[in-house]
């Protein structure tokens, strides 16, 4: 560990997990991947140092990313949650605390300065 803010990425598909670390990295973050929630809840049960959880919504098999923000909100509140989605619009949402949306395509810009924010 760097001393940097840890953001843990949490996508189903790989291009799009490589392309969210390099966004995360390029803007001076560490980052940790999972490939689902489940695998998302295990690293944060075994690391203190994620300041920030950005996933997708849309993942197959288990837990959802909606599902996965309430998990987080619930056993880690300080974490903040940028969630994704390319099928869900934001005004279908109700979205837990300290969480903000974007709809795929995003602009990296956007969450990016979301992620500043939060990990301030």
């Amino acid at each position: 560990m760097t001393g940097k803010k840890t953001i843990l990425i949490v996508e189903d598909e790989p291009l799009l997990r490589m392309a969210a670390v390099d966004m995360v990295e390029n803007a001076g973050y560490d980052s940790v991947e999972a490939a689902n929630a489940t695998e998302a809840i295990s690293i944060l049960e075994k690391r203190t140092d994620i300041r920030v959880v950005l996933s997708d919504i849309d993942m197959p098999m288990g837990i959802d990313g909606m599902r996965l923000a309430a998990l987080i909100r619930d056993r880690w509140p300080p974490i903040e949650i940028i969630l994704v989605s390319g099928h869900v619009r934001a005004p279908d949402l109700q979205l837990p605390a300290r969480t903000v949306f974007f709809s795929k395509p995003y602009r990296e810009d956007d969450v990016v300065a979301a992620i500043n924010k939060f990990a301030a």
